[in-house]
């Protein structure tokens, strides 16, 4: 495919404007992926097989299909497994699930009356977590419950009764349990609090502290960020007792997007959407859109161009959400439309396009929603509309 200019040059605007968004540098749209047979690839000082792990923990690991970790589990497994309390800042797509849910498994199997609680920013993501955890533990006799917003409580409180030593869920239904009565954290030994930065964008910081307060204070805090603010700094210093930082971030963006833009006149807008989304190439597409209605108005309209496309955003259901997410991944649809909520801690496999149609509100926004490609070690592109 050529490069994007061309198609800035021959549709776009005479000069690019800004468009609804804070960004006035576009070249943060433009980066080539760096893709060098030169570079080393990361060596680990472990090994899946090597951890010192529960055999038949190790076996369902390596069954998965995991061998060497990646960098953030090769730094982080070994801390957790000697129950420091980690910050883990690390690109989107690098593993950061496994590296908190092996060893945490390890601790439950040598102890059960372990409790712990991983807290997600999204119902999406904790349940993606959720299926991680039931694919380690198999035949482990070690359960999980998923508490998320959007599904039946009360099918939460009956599941919460049988036997369990993780609690898994977003910050709003935890919380709602915790008043209800059916969910004491004075209990729980260990936290999770994944994507926090994401968590802070979406305002759930009184909820997190709230969460925080309700749990023993020498407990084992795991902190996982794709970014680090200094919103995200002060968290840690006010949730996390003397923690291990480890840090395998490469850069704004990982390596492996080719990332660039595309000027647009509005009246050619969706002509031009369409026209790419027919390319060869253009095999599996994530495409980011700033509203709900503005998100689901073009998945009807690429519906009716004849284009395999669902959307997803906060209008629909759980079900509904899950649906279309489960077709995407099966590949039984190959565009998916999308708000915010989708661009967090989501692993969709061989996504080979994400195309912001619309700019998102912050370049953070920007660096999760391109998160979605290019990811364990595959290249993707990035396409940015600038009208």
């Amino acid at each position: 495919m050529a490069r994007s200019q061309h198609f800035g040059r021959h549709f776009g605007a005479r000069k690019p404007r800004a468009g609804k968004s804070q960004f006035c540098d576009v070249s943060k749209f433009i980066n080539k992926a760096v893709i060098s047979v030169e570079d080393k690839p990361y060596q680990s000082v472990n090994s899946f097989a090597n951890f010192s792990i529960d055999e038949r923990l190790k076996k369902n690991v390596l069954k998965a299909g995991y061998q060497d970790p990646t960098p953030i589990q090769d730094q982080a497994i070994p801390h957790v497994l000697n129950g420091r309390d980690i910050v883990g800042i690390a690109n989107t797509g690098t593993g950061k699930t496994a590296a908190f849910i092996v060893p945490l498994l390890d601790k439950v199997v040598k102890d059960k009356r372990q409790n712990i609680l991983i807290v997600a920013p999204t119902r999406e993501l904790a349940i993606q977590i959720n299926q991680e955890l039931v694919k380690f533990a198999y035949g482990l006799y070690i359960f999980s419950v998923c508490v998320v917003g959007g599904m039946p409580i009360f099918r939460q409180i009956s599941d919460m009764r049988r036997t369990h030593n993780f609690i898994i869920g977003t910050p709003g239904r935890i919380k709602d349990l915790i008043k209800r009565g059916h969910l004491k954290l004075n209990k729980f030994q260990t936290v999770v609090l994944d994507e926090s930065d994401r968590m802070l964008d979406m305002g759930f910081i009184n909820d997190m502290r709230f969460l925080m307060s309700a749990m023993p204070k020498n407990r084992q805090t795991l902190f996982f960020s794709a970014t680090l603010s200094n919103d995200v700094k002060r968290i840690i210093n006010e949730f996390l007792n003397d923690p291990i930082h480890i840090s395998v971030k490469t850069g704004d963006t990982a390596d492996g997007v080719d990332q660039d833009v595309v000027y647009v006149k509005d009246k050619v807008k969706f002509d031009l959407l369409r026209n790419l989304l027919t390319q060869p190439g253009f095999s599996k597409v994530l495409i980011f859109g700033r509203t709900k209605l503005g998100v689901e108005r073009l998945s009807k309209l690429l519906l009716g161009s004849g284009l395999k496309a669902q959307s997803i955003h906060g209008n629909k259901n759980h079900t509904q959400r899950q649906s279309a997410l489960r077709a995407f991944k099966d590949s039984m649809i190959n565009i998916l439309v999308a708000t915010d909520v989708a661009a967090r801690g989501l692993d969709i496999p061989n996504v080979s396009h994400v195309i912001n149609y619309e700019l998102p509100s912050t370049y953070e926004d920007y660096i999760h929603r391109i998160g979605r490609t290019g990811r364990g070690g595959k290249t993707g592109k990035a396409l940015t509309f600038i009208e």
